[in-house]
Formats: C-alpha cells, structure tokens, sequence
C-alpha cells in the first residue's frame, strides 16, 4: 500500500502549504514526526507564512538554464527520501484510497496530539520549576533581610544599654560629688566631721549665761569669688574650669562650646542634674553666685 508523502500529509492535517514546504526543506525530509516537531517550535515565527524560497547553489561551468527549478528540487529530495505516493520501479503500485488516506491522517493526528500534549507538559514542568526557583531566591533575600535587620537591632540594643551604663555612672559621680562638698562644706563652717557624725552625735550642753568665755562673735561665713565647675557632656565625656563668682552663666555656656565635643551647630541648653534644674535664657544673664553655684557645681550638657 502506498502512503502519503511527508509534504501530502500535512496538507491533508490542514498545515498551510508554505510552511509544509518549510517544514520538510528544514527537517531534510526525514519523516513526518521531524516536520511536525519544527512546525511546532516555530509556530510562532513571524516569516512563518511567507512562501519558502530554497537556497540557490552555484555550480561552476553550469548555466542558468541546467539549474532546476524550486518545485523540481523538492520532488528531487522527495524521490531521495523515499517518501512519495508510488515506487516508479514499480509498475504494479497502486495509489492510494481515499479511505486510506483518511486512516493515515487520522494517525498523523493522533501522533501530533500526543506531541503537542508532551510539549505542554514540558512547558508545564519548566514553570514549575522556574517559580520554585523564584520562590527559593525569594527565601534568600527574606533571609538576609532578616539577618541584617536582626544585625541592627542587636547593635540598637547594645548602644542603649551602653548609654544606660553611662548614664548610672555618671548619676553616682554626680551622688558622690555632692557628697564631698557636703563633707568639705561641714568641716569648713564647724562642723568638725562629716554629716553622718555630726548627726549622730549628742548635742552639746549648753554653757552657762554666767561664763565669760563662752560667749564669742558668731563665726562669719566665708565668702568665695570663684567656682569650680565641671560639665559632662552629650557623650559622657567631662571638662572642668573654674570661673569667677560674678561671671554669668552664658560664660560657661561659651566654654562648653569653644572646648566641647558638641556638633558644629547644634544647640544645647545646660542643667542641674540634682536637684534637676533646666536653666533658661534668662538664667545665662545671671552670676554664678546667685544661681548658686558656688563654690562647685556639677553641670549636665542637654540638647534642645
């Protein structure tokens, strides 16, 4: 029985003949199969429907009129192939019916079916894994977001309790401090001993209205023209100068800025960290003395 040429059978599948002539220049005539497996993946080629234009080769000592004709070169590889409708070696071949003929198209439909089946499926496949590929970079980078946000939380968390510890530390030099000068400040008026000595120690006796010798000018208080102050910084850092008794707050102010550490432009005000007192513009104006401040003073740069 006679079968159907490759070109014939994707007539008779309904393919356009310009990309049937494609399909079996470009696959070499090897087969059905081969021609519908290229009609598939350039399906979507925008010259697909142009007519085909075989290659013209140029033979040395030939003429134009010896060249065979396009339509005569796809019989010729036809022929070669071995694909065409009857055997001229033999006579007894017979064509083939159109019961035949309906048969095979029916199979070449059939084998394209399953082929544009496996194609989806292959399509299907490799969007599958391209969106797990997708979700797995997007795993990644969830990740390292993740890492360095963890990372600067971390660093947030250590710079707070950093600052904390500074902080206590310099509440306790502030604590001691005042301490101090209430020490000194006992021992230089009388009081002969710190306050927790003076404190718990019996008050004396009283002397007697009839004794000469112990009645005596009250001691006078001594009057001091400068002040040691110490300012801590934003940093934690301290400066300490000493000033005149008179001199205005803002002459401090000025020192902190001319010596500090304090950024280029940023404005600050000053305090008392105990008792808290948040000085004004209007304190700047007045002497040290009056603000009590003297004889020492420990001051806390803030900013506004």
């Amino acid at each position: 029985m006679a079968e159907l040429t490759t070109q014939e059978s994707l007539l008779e599948m309904g393919f356009d003949r310009n990309r049937a002539e494609k399909a079996v220049a470009n696959t070499g005539n090897q087969g059905i199969e081969q021609a519908m497996d290229w009609l598939m993946e350039h399906e979507n080629d925008p010259d697909i429907d142009e007519p085909y234009v075989p290659p013209v080769g140029n033979v040395l000592g030939g003429d134009t009129e010896s060249q065979p004709s396009a339509e005569q070169s796809t019989q010729a590889d036809t022929t070669e192939a071995g694909d065409i409708a009857y055997n001229e070696d033999d006579e007894n071949a017979q064509p083939m019916t159109e019961e035949e003929k309906h048969e095979q198209v029916k199979r070449l439909e059939e084998l394209m079916r399953v082929k544009q089946a496996e194609r989806r499926e292959r399509e299907r496949a490799e969007e599958v894994e391209r969106e797990k590929q997708r979700r797995r970079h997007g795993q990644e980078l969830q990740q390292i977001r993740q890492k360095l946000q963890d990372n600067d939380m971390k660093k947030l968390a250590d710079q707070r309790r950093k600052e904390k510890m500074e902080d206590k530390m310099a509440r306790q030099r502030v604590k001691d401090k005042i301490a101090r000068d209430r020490e000194e400040r006992a021992q230089k008026f009388g009081g002969g001993g710190p306050p927790s000595t003076a404190a718990a120690a019996p008050e004396p006796a009283l002397p007697s209205p009839s004794s000469p010798t112990s009645q005596g000018p009250p001691p006078t208080k001594k009057e001091y023209d400068e002040s040691r102050i110490q300012v801590r910084m934003l940093d934690g850092s301290t400066i300490t100068a000493v000033f005149k008794a008179q001199e205005p707050l803002a002459a401090v102010r000025v020192y902190v800025q001319m010596n500090g550490n304090t950024p280029e432009g940023q404005d600050f005000t000053l305090l008392s960290p105990y008792p808290r007192h948040v000085y004004t513009e209007l304190d700047m104006e007045k002497p040290l003395k009056e603000l009590g401040l003297v004889p020492s003073a420990v001051l806390v740069v803030a900013k506004k």
